[in-house]
């Protein structure tokens, strides 16, 4: 198959690979480089608005909205007929206050009502081994609880994006593959809902929920391993890669694009080139980004035997 081009852009990829480019510089400037409808799928988790002000920079909640909607419109204009936008937010408390912020719901109220986004479905992103905080409310004053989700809006530029979940099954639980095996007899539940005898049928998997549970643990992945080696500063706030991989593999087809403009370590990218999309990752910190080439050589040890596709990385020289 002939490779297609990526579009182009003015300034040279800080890295490549085989399936993507990595480029660094401010990515409101770089997305508005792009081409309309290019891009199938742009997933992303942009820098929180927190209380506390981050190492990686982030916004207010007062002022968080504001600044994401400049992203959002030329987000809007790259993505393709049937594309989609995937951001995960995490939530904040007011300063001072044991009470949260909105900042993702207004978000999403303005991206459908004043940029014509449809919200195809909301999921939400449990991460079980977050730590209590902020500790004034949770640890201290014991009046709050644990808070370990992040909001997921899953936004669309038409009703009907691209999507298929038989791409996404889950393995069946036990007790499914008994019931398969032993065969279901059709019944009413007390709920009211009518089950036919087409539930017993075997579809090589269960449909996922919109409930992700993912747990943020990789101390000792191969990223954080050769970034400390190099004496390279690893990102803070990175999300496991299975994050962007199951969108990549729910949204899009082999070989489509897709956009992380948020890129910190390019878990985004590493799943898309796990995945055979091609893909774009823009990042400001230098710092990220150089440490997210590590990344792909993760990538060449997890298939060691495709050795003549296997990524290769082209780094820039300074």
């Amino acid at each position: 198959m002939t490779p297609i081009p990526f579009p182009t852009i003015s300034t040279t990829p800080y890295y490549r690979t085989e399936q993507g480019e990595a480029y660094l510089g401010d990515s409101l400037s770089l997305t508005a480089e792009l081409p309309a409808k290019c891009v199938n799928l742009i997933v992303t988790s942009p820098p929180f608005a927190l209380t506390r002000k981050k190492e990686y920079g982030n916004k207010s909640a007062e002022e968080y909205v504001n600044w994401f909607m400049d992203f959002a419109r030329q987000f809007k204009r790259i993505l393709k007929d049937d594309g989609s936008l995937v951001i995960d937010l995490g939530g904040a408390y007011l300063p001072g206050t044991p009470v949260r912020a909105i900042y993702q719901f207004e978000l999403l109220v303005r991206l459908c009502k004043e940029l014509g986004f449809f919200l195809a479905q909301e999921f939400f992103h449990y991460n079980p081994s977050r730590l209590p905080a902020p500790a004034e409310w949770v640890n201290v004053r014991r009046i709050r609880v644990k808070d370990s989700v992040n909001v997921v809006w899953w936004l669309s530029v038409t009703e009907w994006p691209k999507a298929d979940n038989r791409k996404v099954l889950k393995p069946y639980s036990d007790s499914m593959r008994q019931l398969l095996a032993n065969g279901y007899k059709p019944m009413k539940r007390p709920s009211g809902w009518d089950i036919s005898d087409k539930f017993s049928k075997d579809n090589e998997g269960a449909i996922p929920p919109n409930l992700m549970t993912l747990a943020n643990t990789e101390s000792n992945s191969a990223y954080l391993r050769r970034c400390k080696e190099a004496g390279i500063k690893a990102h803070p706030a990175r999300f496991p890669v299975d994050f962007p991989r199951f969108f990549i593999d729910f949204l899009t087809d082999e070989n489509d694009l897709v956009l992380d403009p948020f890129a910190g370590s390019n878990s985004t990218g590493q799943a898309a080139e796990m995945a055979r999309r091609r893909w774009l990752a823009f990042e400001i910190d230098e710092t990220y980004l150089k440490g997210s080439i590590y990344r792909f050589q993760e990538v060449n040890d997890i298939f060691p035997l495709r050795s003549n596709d296997a990524p290769t990385i082209e780094e820039r020289t300074p």
